[in-house]
């Protein structure tokens, strides 16, 4: 308030006037949010002042200027100032006689303001002026946030009373209405009746010192209780409707907190299968380094091979140069034949030696030929049982193709099993997963095709290996025939070239060895490869299991909760039919209520007709006593603008007195 304080005497400094002290007194006594001036008397300019603070104040709540002698354009500037504010709740304007103007701001102030929730007009003349407060009553109409509204002692008559009735037909907010001490009479308190049956929200109406009869009285009465039931009916159904609302929404929060965590462990398997692929696909770089390994060493296998060719070549090429000495030699013997003529006879012992000496060495020729067969017989079996580890691991191959397809065909059947009974949240992942099963598929084909080629590559060599083999085989032969006649003819020659040739074959055998040897290595290590996709291929199958059995549990944990909010939907229908039937039998008591209201507005017909003539009677009466009143009105209406005028009179003076000017300066002029 100290703030308020200062901005009230910022404001009537600016204004060239002085703050009245008795208003700052007030002002820095009050308590937060509540001003109280009652019984102060304020002038024009403290009320201009007040009302632009009044637009700019939050955290005033209430506002009390009961008996502060308000003038007309004083009221009009609280009003004004208040129409803006949005803080206000309770308004107190008891007694300041407001009149025409008055009625005509508060009209404004009712049809602009959206705060104000309770309204204190006791000891005002606002019924005085027809058409004022007409104004008013449609401002109340209009209303919307008023629900306690005091207007007693405010000469209200019976057309004001019928304004009212109109205003209330279309007013639905106001809860208190009190009316007492004016001049309704019986036509206003017939309107007030006949407009509450169409109101449903006012639940207190005083009517008492009015000149109205019981039964009318006791209607109203009637009226109200209706609509007090009526508020507390909706108030009932209001809390209920609000723990209905509330478990509502805290089912919803559980199950958004089941589906964020169903998203998140959907998110960790995807995260897992990212994972998993990152691997495979790791995997499968290494087996493709692997390939790129074996691959060379088939190329260093085919040079190998073409420097055998080569070397074969040059045997054969020094096979012929050695059949074209042999031809040179025949002619130098056949020219020498004539000359060792005489000389054989003498060689002819030499020769029987010579030839024994030559039967033992073809028969060491021929053991050695044995040999090399046997070692050949040797070499062509340790073929065929390659070829039979081929054939075996072709087998193999295709079991272990056979499986993996039987085994890929049943995860896909299972696949889309599991896609049939997943929901469609859960579609996404499964596709995901079905898209990685068949590119695992189609992975291993693609390693059953390299393998199916490296088999054929393989058997590709066995078989240049084979023919290499019989050319091997054969120029052994025409080398041994070759051989065996040039020992005949040159023994020396035929040792030394079968030296050659022995450690040529030797040579050849060793390389053969060699090759079968790394042949043999590269089958273990497809071999290798084959029991590593196998084991690959039942760790992906067991992946796929697991994440069958985690597929199995969501949708047994999801069965679950649509069976926890099934039970809890039949629980909620059972609280609302429950609910229904108590409201049916309310309605059921309602519907007797009327009835008996039916029976009582007849009986009040009939006592109505029973008091219509005694209402004859004493309407002459009345119209002789509302003479007298108009009489005594008129009367009382000249006492109060005398005591207007005299308090007018005081109230200058005492301003006279407290600002120290003559009381003819300040006196307003009429």
């Amino acid at each position: 308030m100290e703030e308020f304080r200062r901005a009230y005497s910022r404001l009537c400094k600016e204004s060239g006037t002085e703050p009245q002290e008795t208003v700052l007194q007030q002002l820095h006594q009050l308590p937060q949010g509540r001003l109280d001036l009652a019984t102060q008397s304020l002038t024009v300019d403290t009320c201009r002042a007040l009302g632009k603070l009044l637009q700019k104040e939050s955290l005033l709540t209430e506002l009390i200027l009961s008996d502060c002698m308000l003038s007309e354009e004083g009221a009009t500037l609280l009003l004004q100032g208040l129409c803006v504010n949005t803080a206000v709740r309770f308004l107190d304007l008891k007694g300041n006689n407001l009149r025409a103007a008055g009625a005509e701001a508060l009209a404004k102030l009712l049809r602009q303001n959206k705060s104000i929730q309770s309204l204190t007009l006791e000891w005002n003349n606002l019924g005085t002026w027809d058409e004022a407060f007409a104004t008013f009553c449609g401002a109340l109409a209009a209303n919307g946030a008023l629900r306690q509204l005091d207007l007693r002692n405010n000469q209200i008559n019976h057309k004001g009373a019928e304004e009212l009735a109109l205003a209330l037909k279309s007013n639905a907010s106001l809860q208190q209405l009190d009316l007492r001490w004016n001049h309704i009479g019986l036509l206003g308190g017939r309107a007030l009746v006949n407009c509450l049956p169409s109101n449903r929200t006012l639940w207190k109406l005083e009517l008492a010192g009015n000149n109205i009869p019981g039964d009318i009285l006791r209607a109203v009465e009637q009226a109200m209780d209706h609509n007090q039931d009526r508020q507390t009916v909706f108030r009932e159904s209001q809390a209920r409707a609000q723990v209905l609302s509330k478990e509502v929404r805290h089912l919803r929060e559980e199950k958004s907190k089941q589906f964020l965590d169903l998203m998140e462990t959907i998110d960790r398997q995807r995260e897992e299968m990212a994972r998993s692929s990152k691997a495979s696909a790791a995997r499968v770089g290494q087996l493709q380094e692997a390939l790129n390994e074996r691959h060379s060493i088939i190329n260093s296998l085919k040079a190998k091979l073409l420097m055998t060719e080569a070397a074969l070549a040059l045997s054969e090429q020094k096979a012929q140069d050695l059949g074209e000495l042999l031809a040179t030699t025949e002619q130098e013997q056949r020219s020498l034949v004539q000359r060792q003529a005489k000389e054989h006879r003498l060689e002819q012992q030499e020769a029987a030696e010579r030839e024994s000496k030559l039967l033992r060495d073809l028969s060491a020729a021929n053991e050695k030929n044995l040999l090399l067969r046997n070692q050949v017989d040797e070499l062509e079996r340790k073929v065929k049982s390659q070829q039979e580890q081929l054939f075996l691991t072709k087998t193999e191959l295709t079991n272990t193709t056979a499986e993996l397809k039987m085994r890929a065909i049943q995860a896909e059947e299972r696949l889309e099993l599991e896609k049939n009974r997943s929901r469609q949240s859960l579609e996404d992942a499964e596709h995901l997963r079905f898209k990685e099963v068949e590119h695992m598929t189609r992975h291993l084909e693609d390693s059953e095709r390299a393998m199916q080629e490296r088999v054929q590559r393989l058997e590709a060599a066995r078989l240049s290996l084979e023919e290499e083999l019989s050319r091997v085989k054969a120029a052994a032969l025409t080398e041994r025939s070759q051989a065996e006649e040039e020992l005949i003819k040159a023994k020396n020659q035929v040792r030394l070239e079968e030296q050659q040739h022995q450690a040529h074959l030797e040579e050849k055998l060793r390389l053969l060895a060699q090759a079968r040897d790394e042949a043999q290595s590269t089958c273990l290590q497809q071999k290798q490869t084959v029991a590593d996709a196998q084991a690959r291929a039942s760790q992906l199958g067991m992946q796929v299991e697991s994440l069958r059995r985690r597929l199995e549990e969501l949708q047994q944990e999801l069965s679950n909760k649509d069976q926890e909010k099934v039970a809890e939907v039949t629980r909620v229908r059972l609280e609302l039919q429950e609910q229904n039937g108590r409201l049916q039998a309310e309605l059921t008591a309602q519907e007797a209520l009327k009835e008996k209201a039916a029976a009582l507005e007849r009986q009040l017909k009939v006592i109505a007709s029973d008091h219509r003539e005694a209402l004859l009677d004493r309407e002459s009466e009345n119209a002789s006593l509302r003479e007298k009143l108009r009489l005594k009105e008129a009367e009382i209406a000249r006492i109060r603008d005398e005591e207007a005028q005299r308090a007018s009179f005081l109230q200058n003076a005492v301003l006279a007195y407290v600002q120290g000017s003559p009381l003819r300066t300040l006196s307003p002029k009429k």
